[in-house]
């Protein structure tokens, strides 16, 4: 359930509410009765954990340029 965020167009009070998406905004101030509004809050940031998502969906390999400097060095040795 998500945590609403009020402010009380009156007396400025700024509240939180724990409630389910499917029920009715609060519509009065605990502190003074008069009529709140619902605040569009930036929510929360996003936190990628695990072994995954960098490592193996975006991050480049970097066994190819090795690869390529031992080469290099083979011509040069040869030569």
């Amino acid at each position: 359930m998500p945590t609403y965020e009020y402010e009380c167009t009156s007396c400025g009070h700024v509240f939180e509410a724990f409630q389910s998406i499917s029920e009715e905004p609060i519509r009065e101030c605990p502190e003074c009765g008069n009529t709140v509004r619902r605040l569009i809050s930036g929510g929360t940031g996003i936190i990628f954990k695990g072994s995954g998502f960098y490592v193996t969906d975006s991050k480049k390999s970097s066994s190819s340029k090795p690869e390529k400097k031992e080469e290099k060095k083979a011509k040069d040795s040869a030569a």
